[in-house]
């Protein structure tokens, strides 16, 4: 497998120039990113970032596309648009997907390159388990953690259920599933990509935490008859934290609750990972409460697009002088 490229110090640099106003990012491509699991319950997922980039007079378009479902369905749906962008403005795209999203959008570049090689400009994966997931192996596997806490019906209810989303989409990620595709869908050599993996703070105080993460709809006594969306509150930041220690005690690897940060690499890519604690789900709700002296999640996406550019700018530039 070639060697991955720390990116870290690069990424820390063009952060700190977008806090001072330096926005790079060029006009001459379209953006696309791409939610991950459970986003349809996240109803700021990625629109902050959108917003932020279309007051730069960038184009910039989100995927509506059903995260939970399995990722070569998901793969099909961005291949079209992909192309429907493409033939739209005449220009390049360059994807971002977090999570599950990172996975259904190399999946479209894996499968279907030689269709997207001329429309494609790079791809970010961010917190995404493009090696598989140590969470999703055990729920679904017999005799390990899914026997003990009933974690299998669990999800089930939860993404078939609640989310009405597909158990295949868990599946996929699991390590078995993920070692397969790979060994039939490479992501192409010659595609720049930026690999982006964090670890999540497992202090007393963050186990402790609660993080906002979704309305539920209930009933209303107003003239209208429209349903009240009020937050639901649940300890979010706590179970990320709680997955978080029992991965590294299970398998001694650091991750963001969801994903290990050995997972999140992409083989061949550059690789930012900063030492700022950050668990699995920051990117979809830090809107909700982030602390101002740090990055949000719409200056981490840019950070991220603008060193994949510099990227693609530098494999150029290395092609053609040989």
């Amino acid at each position: 497998m070639p060697p991955v490229k720390d990116g870290t110090q690069r990424f820390l640099e063009i952060i700190d120039s977008i806090r001072h106003g330096v926005h790079r990012l060029p006009k001459t491509v379209v953006y696309l990113l791409v939610p991950g699991l459970f986003s349809n319950h996240g109803p700021l997922y990625f629109v902050n970032t959108k917003t932020s980039f279309s007051k730069m007079g960038l184009t910039c378009h989100i995927a509506k596309i059903h995260s939970e479902a399995s990722v070569e369905k998901n793969a099909r749906e961005i291949k079209d648009y992909i192309e429907e962008m493409f033939w739209g403005s005449g220009k390049q795209v360059l994807l971002l997907g977090h999570s599950k999203g990172g996975i259904d959008a190399a999946a479209a570049l894996s499968i279907y390159w030689s269709d997207l090689k001329d429309k494609v400009a790079g791809l970010v994966l961010a917190q995404s388990p493009y090696g598989g997931s140590p969470i999703a192996s055990d729920i679904l596997r017999q005799g390990q953690l899914g026997d003990y806490v009933n974690a299998r019906k669990l999800m089930e209810i939860l993404i078939c259920r609640v989310i009405k989303g597909d158990m295949q989409a868990l599946e996929d990620l699991t390590y078995e599933r993920r070692k397969a595709f790979l060994k039939k869908h490479q992501l192409p050599r010659e595609l720049p990509t930026v690999s982006f993996h964090t670890e999540a703070g497992i202090s007393p105080v963050v186990l402790a935490s609660l993080s906002r993460v979704a309305h539920a709809e209930l009933p209303t006594f107003s003239v209208t008859g429209q349903s009240t969306k009020l937050p639901v509150v649940m300890p979010l930041g706590a179970a990320m934290a709680a997955c978080a220690q029992l991965l590294q005690i299970r398998y001694g690897e650091k991750s963001d609750g969801l994903v290990t940060c050995r997972d999140a690499e992409v083989p061949g890519s550059v690789v930012v990972k900063p030492t700022r604690k950050l668990d699995h789900a920051w990117m979809v709700y830090s809107s909700l409460g982030d602390d101002p002296s740090e990055a949000d999640a719409s200056q981490v996406c840019e950070a991220l697009l603008t060193l994949l550019v510099e990227v693609g700018q530098g494999e150029k530039q290395a092609g053609s002088s040989k």
